[in-house]
C-alpha cells in the first residue's frame, strides 16, 4: 500500500475533494468524518475495496454495509421505496437516519444475502460533495474494529487505521451518536433497529405508524 494521505476537514478545497473522489473511484479505502460517527469506506462497485474493510475491521461477511448516497433520488435507484420509507427519506434525509429497504436487482449484490440494504444520505458538507464528485454510492460502516467502541477522536482513529487504508480525512473529534435505524422492508411491519440521533416518536410521528 502507498503512504496513506492525510487531509484535514476543514482545509479541504474542490481540488482536495476531487483528488479524494479519483482516488476512491479507483479503489481507495478511506476513513471520513460523517454528521454521525467517523465512517470507513469505498466506492460501491470496487469489490476488492468491500472486501479489504472487513479484513481491517475483523467484521464478518455476513453482515452487509451500508451506502451513503448523495440523494433522495439516486437512493430510489438502488433500494425500493415504501410510501412510509419515502415519508422518512424526505423528511430526514440528509441526515442521522439509516434506512433497509428492499434492493433493487442490480444492488442485491451488496445486501449479504440479507433481504434490505441499508441506505443512507449524510448532511456533513464534505461527505456530501465527495459522494457528488464521485458520483456513485460508498460502501460504508463506521469506523471502529467490529464490536468494539465507535472510534470518534482522530487521534485514535488515525493510530486504528492510519497505515490501513489509502485515505483519512480528520474532522476533529464527533459525536458517538450513530444513525438511528428502521427496517421496512416489510412495509405493514416496520421495526426500529437502533435509536440514535431520531428518537422513536419522531420516527413514528412521520410514519403515522407504529415502530415494533
Amino acid at each position: 500500500m502507498t503512504q496513506t494521505k492525510i487531509f484535514k476537514a476543514g482545509e479541504m478545497g474542490p481540488q482536495e475533494v476531487a483528488a479524494v473522489a479519483a482516488d476512491l473511484a479507483g479503489g481507495a479505502v478511506a476513513v471520513f468524518p460523517t454528521d454521525t460517527v467517523y465512517g470507513i469506506g469505498c466506492s460501491a462497485f470496487c469489490e476488492t475495496s468491500v472486501r479489504q474493510i472487513y479484513t481491517l475491521k475483523k467484521r464478518p461477511f455476513s453482515q452487509p454495509l451500508q451506502i451513503l448516497i448523495e440523494d433522495v433520488a439516486m437512493a430510489q435507484q438502488v433500494g425500493v421505496f415504501s410510501a412510509g420509507a419515502l415519508r422518512l427519506a424526505q423528511k430526514y434525509w440528509p441526515g442521522a437516519l439509516t434506512l433497509i429497504v428492499p434492493p433493487v436487482p442490480s444492488a442485491r449484490k451488496w445486501t449479504c444475502g440479507a433481504k434490505g440494504l441499508g441506505i443512507r444520505v449524510p448532511s456533513y458538507p464534505l461527505l456530501v460533495q465527495i459522494l457528488h464528485a464521485l458520483k456513485g454510492p460508498l460502501c460504508s460502516t463506521s469506523a471502529n474494529l467490529h464490536g468494539q467502541a465507535v472510534l470518534t477522536d482522530e487521534i485514535k482513529l488515525e493510530k486504528t487505521f492510519g497505515s490501513k487504508t489509502d485515505i483519512i480525512i480528520k474532522g476533529g473529534t464527533l459525536s458517538p451518536v450513530a444513525s438511528s435505524v428502521v427496517d421496512l422492508t416489510d412495509p405493514a411491519h416496520p421495526r426500529l433497529l437502533r435509536q440514535g440521533a431520531i428518537t422513536r416518536e419522531q420516527l413514528e410521528h412521520c410514519l403515522e405508524q407504529i415502530l415494533e
